[in-house]
Order: structure tokens, then C-alpha cells, then sequence
């Protein structure tokens, strides 16, 4: 059974009895025919972000000792990236509900492109800081089109099952992206992990140019300028649960992305582990997070509440959370690698089934302003986790307490927007009235 709730937002979506919606069907249905190729190309988008940000995590270490900075200045470089995305988000999620998907997609697919590339001819740290914003700002066109392109052509236990199948292309990105970085810096120095990450995003770019078309006819797309599209963000931040789920799965982002951050130098610095090993520790823990996703779409999503699922994961992520700041702060003494390593894998996997299940609830909601809803949602995960990125590094390289601490915090505010405005048990007070 669908949990889909009322769009509470003004632009009322237009309905099956009018010439527009009619005239929206033929290329909805067009695209659904595309099936695996549609998959595919969104499951490459939506890998986009992951893939500019772990293919450069093994290089971090190098990257402070070759530029002379600290591992706070560096680790701005991922805060960069991940602000960029942020921000670009709120201009490209509204101008793809004015002027259709394919447009923006490629205007910022190609500016991506040519920031990466200027990447790699960075000379100090300050200006690959600067080049990384404007790679995040035109990389954001690539996650926020990809969800607003689902929104379009799936609804409600549809989409849940869709947004985990793409977790299966899209999470196999953090597997690849570090095996690849550590590679790559076997032959060359970090700088050639750009230089690969610049011949990615050119062959998506074209795969995007010749195999997605446009999924978002003339008639349903917003009319007006900037002050419609904030009267839309307006109307759905206004929208409390909308909000709860956005806040929900922008915290738990915060986590993972804490995790990301201080990963590379809590493995390879405090427990010396080489590059290639915290590679191959990284692409596990992204099976977790995979294999997860695939058990949520395939067997609990319209089978079990996606609430109840959702309350299940971040508990998981909460108390694994715990048990890696007890380990930090040595509540049991000295503890090696193995166990925490299997707390952040714990960790991860969870993860399979809260940022789905978040992004299909928040998204139920807006089917009349996908591409602005997908920005909020986009914006505030990746605003919140550029916040906690610089905080695990705040002690410096010699402890994992800050990455524990940062990561149980934003685990509980996320469990606390998800009860307090999400209030997941009056859904299933309406279900039950309903039945």
C-alpha cells in the first residue's frame, strides 16, 4: 500500500481529466520504455557526486604534505565540493521546473567538465579550494535533474523501489571511486585523480546528450521568475512533514559524510593502514550500504511501513554511532582497527534504507514542483554535511573522537526531526481511520 500523502504546496498538479495531463502521459510513458537505459543514466547521475568526492579521499594525505597545508585547510577542499553542490542545487532545481530537465543537465554537466579539469592544474590549495566550489555548484545539475527526472516518471511504492534500485549504480560509486583513486596514485599524484575524474564526467555528459530525453512537457512545467520559485520553496518548507523527512535524511547525510571526511586519515593515519587497504575498507563498507538498499526495495518497501523502516535504520545508525564514540574515547581500552571498522560498516549499511526511504516520503509529497522539492532535499544534506566535514577535523589527526562525536549528534537531531515533525505514528493513525 502506496504512503503517499497530499501535495499541501499551491500549484496543484493538473488532473487526469485535462488536456495536460494527457498530453504529459506520451512522454512519461516514452521514457518508462527506455527502462534500463533511463536506469542507468540516472543511476550515473545520482553516482556523480560520490564519484567526485571518494575518488579523492585516498589523495588526501598526499595533498596536505604536496601543498604544505593542514588536514583542516585540505579537508575544505571536500567542504568546497560538497557546499558547491549545495547552493547549485537551489538555482538548478527551479530553473528545471521553468525550462524543462535536459537544458540545465547539460549546461551544468558541461561547466562540471571543465572545472574538474582546471582541478588538476591547481597550484595551491586556496585555488583548488576554489575550483572545487565551482565543480560542486555545476555538479549539482546531475542529483538534483536525477531526482526530479524519478519524481516525474514514478509515484509512490513505485519510486521508493526505484530511488533503491538506483542505490545499487550509485552506491557501487564509492567501491569503485577509491579503488580507482588508489590506483591512479600508484602511476600518478593526485593531481591525475582529476584528470580521470574530468574523462567521467565527459562520457556522462554524452551518454546524458544522446540517451535522456526531455521528461517534463511544456504544460507542466512553473511558470514565473524568482519570486514564483520562492513562493514554491516557501510553500513547501511551510509543509511540516516535507520538511521533517527533508531535515531526517539532511542529518543522517551529515553522518555519512562525517564518515567520509574523516575516514581516510582516522584509517590511515591513527591506524596506519595504506591506501589501497582503506580503499578496499571503504568500497565494503559501500556494499553494506548496497545490499541494504536492494533489501529495502525488493523486500520491505509495500510490504512493510516505509516509517517503520525508516525508524529501524536510524536507530541502527544511532546506536553504531555510540558504540564508535565509546570505542574513541577508550571506554574499552585500546581497540584496533577491526572493531571500528565494523562499527562504520554498521553504520553504513544502515544508510540503505533512511536516505531512500526519506527521499521517496518528501518527495510523495511535491509531484507539482519535483525539481525545487529535489533541490531543498539535495540542499540541505549537502549544507549540512559541508558544516560537519570541517568538525572531524577540528582536533587534528591524532583522535577519531571528533568523527564519533559529530556523527552520534547529527544522529539524534536526525531522529529527533524524524519524531517531532515527521510524527510517523499519525500516519499510521490515518492509515488505520482510512481503512
Amino acid at each position: 500500500m502506496s504512503e503517499r500523502a497530499p501535495a499541501t504546496a499551491p500549484t496543484p498538479e493538473p488532473s487526469p481529466e485535462s488536456p495536460s495531463a494527457s498530453t504529459a502521459a506520451a512522454p512519461l510513458t516514452a521514457a518508462r520504455r527506455t527502462g534500463l537505459l533511463v536506469t542507468f543514466v540516472l543511476g550515473g547521475l545520482t553516482a556523480l557526486p560520490p564519484l567526485s568526492m571518494d575518488m579523492y579521499l585516498p589523495a588526501l594525505p598526499q595533498v596536505t604534505s604536496v601543498l604544505h597545508s593542514p588536514a583542516a585547510t585540505v579537508q575544505l577542499t571536500l567542504t568546497a565540493c560538497l557546499a558547491g553542490m549545495a547552493l547549485g542545487q537551489l538555482v538548478i532545481g527551479p530553473m528545471s521546473d521553468k525550462w524543462g530537465r535536459r537544458r540545465p543537465l547539460l549546461i551544468g554537466m558541461t561547466v562540471y567538465v571543465l572545472a574538474t579539469a582546471i582541478c588538476a592544474l591547481a597550484p595551491t590549495t586556496e585555488l583548488l579550494i576554489g575550483f572545487r566550489l565551482l565543480q560542486g555548484l555545476a555538479g549539482a545539475a546531475a542529483i538534483v535533474i536525477a531526482r526530479a527526472v524519478v519524481r516525474d516518471l514514478y509515484d509512490g511504492v513505485e519510486m521508493a523501489r526505484f530511488f533503491s534500485t538506483l542505490m545499487l549504480i550509485s552506491g557501487s560509486a564509492p567501491i569503485i571511486a577509491p579503488l580507482i583513486g588508489g590506483q591512479v596514485l600508484r602511476f600518478a599524484d593526485w593531481r591525475g585523480v582529476f584528470v580521470v575524474l574530468t574523462g567521467v564526467g565527459l562520457v556522462l555528459t554524452l551518454t546524458v546528450w544522446r540517451s535522456l530525453g526531455e521528461t517534463l512537457p511544456p504544460e507542466r512545467r512553473q511558470t514565473g521568475g524568482v519570486g514564483a520559485a520562492l513562493r514554491t520553496m516557501r510553500g513547501l518548507l511551510g509543509d511540516r512533514v516535507f520538511t521533517g523527512y527533508t531535515l531526517t535524511g539532511g542529518f543522517a547525510f551529515a553522518v555519512l559524510f562525517s564518515y567520509i571526511s574523516a575516514s581516510p586519515f582516522v584509517v590511515q593515519e591513527i591506524y596506519g593502514a595504506s591506501p589501497q587497504a582503506f580503499a578496499l575498507l571503504f568500497g565494503l563498507n559501500s556494499v553494506g550500504l548496497i545490499a541494504v538498499g536492494q533489501v529495502n526495495g525488493k523486500l520491505l518497501v509495500g510490504r512493510v511501513s516505509m516509517d517503520k523502516t525508516l525508524s529501524v535504520g536510524l536507530g541502527i545508525i544511532t546506536s553504531a554511532a555510540v558504540a564508535l564514540l565509546l570505542m574513541s574515547t577508550g571506554v574499552f581500552g585500546e581497540v584496533g582497527l577491526a572493531p571500528i571498522a565494523a562499527a562504520l560498516f554498521v553504520l553504513m549499511s544502515a544508510m540503505g534504507v533512511v536516505l531512500p526511504n526519506t527521499n521517496a516520503q518528501a518527495l510523495m509529497r511535491t509531484p507539482h514542483a519535483a525539481g525545487t522539492a529535489s533541490a531543498l532535499l539535495g540542499t540541505s544534506s549537502f549544507l549540512v554535511g559541508a558544516v560537519a566535514s570541517p568538525l572531524v577535523g577540528i582536533a587534528g589527526e591524532d583522535t577519531a573522537v571528533p568523527m564519533a562525536l559529530v556523527q552520534l549528534v547529527c544522529a539524534l537531531l536526525s531522529v529527533g526531526c524524524f519524531l517531532g515533525l515527521c510524527r510517523p505514528w499519525q500516519n499510521r493513525d490515518a492509515l488505520a481511520s482510512a481503512a
